[in-house]
C-alpha cells in the first residue's frame, strides 16, 4: 500500500530572502531617499509622482491620472485637492463631459519642475547604477509587476 501521508510543506525562506521583501524595503529605501529632496520643493511622493505625470502631460482628466499612477480616484482626489491649496494646478469640469474632471498645471505648477529637474539624477547616483543599469532594472521590475497583477487578476473570462 502505497504511502498516503501528505507530504510537509517546505519551509519559509528567511525574510531577507524574499523577492517580496526586498521590494517592498527598496520602495521604503526609495521614500526615505525622496524625503528631504521633496521637502526641498514642498511636495510628498505621492503629489511628486502627480506632478510628475502632468509635467509630461498637461490638461488630463483625473482618471487618467489615475490609470498612470495605479490609485483611484478616491486616493488621487485628495492628493489633487491638496495640489490645488498650493497652487500648482487647477481642477476643473470637462466642457463636453461634466463628469469628467480635468487637471492642469498652473504657471507656478509648471515653474516648479525647474526646481525638481537635478531629483532623477540625484535619486540615480544613490542607487549606484550607471544609466543603462538603471534603465534596465526599472523594466524588469514593470515586467515583474505586470505579471503579478495578471496574476492576480486570474484568467481572462
Amino acid at each position: 500500500m502505497p504511502n498516503s501521508a501528505p507530504h510537509p510543506a517546505p519551509p519559509l525562506p528567511p525574510v531577507e530572502d524574499m523577492l517580496c521583501f526586498a521590494l517592498y524595503s527598496a520602495s521604503l529605501a526609495f521614500t526615505r531617499f525622496y524625503k528631504p529632496l521633496l521637502e526641498r520643493i514642498g511636495l510628498t511622493y505621492p503629489q511628486y509622482l502627480v506632478m510628475v505625470a502632468l509635467w509630461e502631460k498637461d490638461d488630463q482628466p483625473v482618471g487618467a491620472i489615475g490609470q498612470t499612477l495605479g490609485l483611484e480616484s478616491s486616493t488621487l482626489t485628495p492628493l489633487l485637492k491638496r495640489l490645488e491649496a498650493m497652487g500648482h494646478v487647477t481642477r476643473t469640469r470637462d466642457s463636453e463631459d461634466e463628469r469628467v474632471v480635468r487637471v492642469r498645471l498652473t504657471p507656478p505648477g509648471l515653474a516648479l519642475r525647474d526646481k525638481a529637474r537635478s531629483i532623477p539624477g540625484c535619486v540615480l547616483a544613490a542607487t549606484g547604477l550607471d544609466l543603462p543599469a538603471a534603465i534596465q532594472l526599472q523594466r524588469d521590475v514593470v515586467k515583474l509587476r505586470d505579471a503579478m497583477e495578471a496574476a492576480t487578476a486570474g484568467p481572462a473570462a
